[in-house]
């Protein structure tokens, strides 16, 4: 990777406090992870970003903003995981995070396997579209569920609740027209307790971003 690569993911893990999280071995995997992700896309359509920095910021950073935000969870559900957006970039910077990646697509769902069995990573990626039944699907209930590919909260919240674990967190990632609201109001029509809300900017493209938080309420199901 350019010196771009290193300086935009550099500036944006400190610009976001993300810094003290992510070491130098973490970093290591990143980049590999990164390159990776650049070789394989030569021949499988991976992601239309190919920029050295784009990649650093729009794909690494932006998956890093759930890294504080996990508090104590061990396990992560990433549903239309694609090539592993944001579950392998958090494996990378959370060793001990266990995570499973789904996708409907097989080419990814390859990739996703191939990378984290290259760099050591407790990742498990099943090839499957999620519909809202874990057990048939062969999918982990976990502490964490989230979902880069299903940016409309009104689609993934009812979904992605049926694959919290008890005490699990659902997260949504969002963008500049995020409504705290309107989250808070589609949580309750699901059983679902808006716990948090937090927006940030991406420090290079000055892109909007939000991320909601869930749980359960009491008695639900």
């Amino acid at each position: 990777m350019d010196a771009t690569f290193h300086e935009t993911l550099a500036t944006g893990l400190e610009a976001l406090g993300l810094a003290p999280s992510v070491d130098d071995a973490a970093r290591v995997r990143l980049e590999r992870y990164a390159d990776r992700l650049l070789v394989w896309n030569r021949k499988v359509n991976l992601t239309a970003i190919t920029a050295p920095a784009e990649i650093a910021e729009k794909h690494l950073v932006d998956s890093l903003l759930l890294l504080p935000l996990l508090g104590s969870a061990r396990t992560l559900l990433d549903v239309g995981a694609g090539a592993g957006l944001p579950g392998v970039p958090l494996a990378c910077a959370r060793p001990g995070l266990s995570v499973t990646c789904c996708d409907s697509v097989a080419k990814k769902v390859a990739f996703v396997k191939a990378v984290s069995a290259e760099l050591g990573l407790d990742v498990r990626a099943v090839a499957v579209r999620a519909a809202g039944a874990p057990e048939a699907e062969k999918l982990p209930r976990c502490e964490a569920v989230v979902s880069r590919a299903l940016a409309d909260p009104g689609l993934w919240v009812p979904l992605g609740r049926h694959y919290l674990a008890p005490g699990g967190v659902l997260f949504a990632m969002l963008g500049r027209d995020a409504d705290e609201a309107a989250l808070r109001a589609l949580g309750s029509a699901h059983g679902l307790e808006l716990v948090g809300f937090d927006r940030f900017e991406l420090p290079r493209s000055r892109a909007a971003r939000a991320v909601a938080r869930w749980q359960l309420r009491a008695g639900s199901r």
